[in-house]
């Protein structure tokens, strides 16, 4: 059976493609030339005729016969020459796809710096190299993105487990230990050990979430919102935050879990990245047939430049890195990987007195 399958795919196995086009090449030629000797040759024949006819049989070496050897010597040549001509121009042809070929074969996840470059004509063969040269720079940023990612979520997984180890390396060693402070000791491990929980569980819902949706299911953001709400009540009042809901029914598709969490996502942040007696404004309605969510909050000055770096991965507001317990930096990664997973439409705006304007807008 596995001979036969193998004797099968040698026998589907096609020719190069210089090969095939020098058969198209030398082909094309044949068809035109060939076809062009033969009456060439028809009609000198029948000049013969008409001419033995005419009982004027001409001698031995006649114009005649010289033009007969002479079409004999170009039907030679032609078929001579086609086939190496033919080869010849397809492998120039080629040339930059043999190029674009080794070129490819050169890049790896290690080295995608490389680069085409391809120069000439603007066409069909010039624009594919562009394109392969855009595809290797998206490639390499996402490499790039990946390596990053990697290195901080090392980064902030190691912090809290270098410091429970520490906790409790120094609990240990002190030989007059007592009950409360071995305590102590054990309730700082376990704050840290459920800091790395909420880190875990934020990169599970990121992976959920830049997964995609595997089943569409009919929800409501008013109705999810009430539900996230409700869970981060006391966290509004323990902050002195006042929160303003307008809860419209904005029925949807998607996966509830996820739209679930994005909205606590949004909620936390929002709560988080405050000021004291601060507010949120959290709003669901139907707008021209697409649903909206909006959450809005006041809190300390975005600028510009700095909104794109939020929505990054373990980039937070004010420095790249502080270490707090107010969340790891993946918040927003998170609501944008949700909201790109059913298909919406994500905007953010700085207040102009402080603090941010997210919007999301279900198609």
């Amino acid at each position: 059976m596995t001979g036969r399958a193998g004797r099968a795919r040698h026998h589907l196995r096609r020719p190069s493609l210089r090969a095939q086009l020098t058969t198209l090449y030398a082909g094309l030629v044949l068809a035109v030339v060939v076809p062009m000797l033969l009456l060439a040759g028809f009609l000198v024949g029948r000049e013969q005729v008409r001419v033995r006819a005419g009982d004027a049989v001409p001698p031995p070496g006649t114009a005649t016969q010289q033009v007969d050897a002479a079409l004999a010597i170009i039907a030679i040549t032609v078929v001579v020459l086609t086939v190496p001509i033919a080869w010849w121009l397809a492998g120039r042809f080629l040339r930059p796809l043999r190029a674009m070929t080794v070129t490819a074969q050169e890049i790896s996840a290690t080295n995608l710096n490389r680069r085409l470059g391809l120069r000439g004509p603007d066409d069909e063969l010039t624009k594919l190299g562009r394109t392969l040269d855009d595809l290797f720079e998206r490639l390499d940023s996402s490499f790039a993105a990946q390596r990053h990612f990697v290195a901080n979520a090392s980064h902030e997984l190691r912090t809290p487990l270098a410091g429970q180890r520490t906790v409790l390396q120094v609990a240990l060693a002190d030989p007059d230990a007592s009950e409360a402070s071995l305590r102590a000791a054990c309730e700082e491990a376990l704050g840290l050990g459920e800091r790395q929980e909420r880190l875990i569980d934020a990169l599970l819902t990121l992976a959920e979430g830049q997964k995609g949706i595997e089943r569409w299911e009919a929800a409501d953001l008013a109705d999810v919102t009430k539900g996230v709400m409700l869970s981060r009540r006391a966290e509004a009042v323990r902050r002195a935050v006042t929160v303003k809901t307008s809860l419209d029914p904005a029925p949807i598709s998607g996966d509830p879990d996820l739209l679930a969490s994005m909205i606590g996502n949004l909620v936390d942040n929002a709560l988080h990245h405050n000021v004291p007696d601060g507010h949120v404004i959290i709003a669901t309605e139907l707008t021209s047939g697409c649903a909206r969510l909006s959450v809005g909050n006041t809190g300390p000055t975005i600028r510009s430049q700095d909104l794109r770096r939020l929505f990054q991965p373990f980039q937070r507001l004010g420095t790249q890195r502080t270490h707090t317990t107010d969340g790891h930096g993946l918040g927003l990664v998170i609501v944008q990987a949700v909201a790109e997973a059913h298909g919406a439409q994500l905007t953010a705006h700085p207040r102009p007195g402080g603090g941010l304007d997210v919007t999301i807008l279900f198609g």
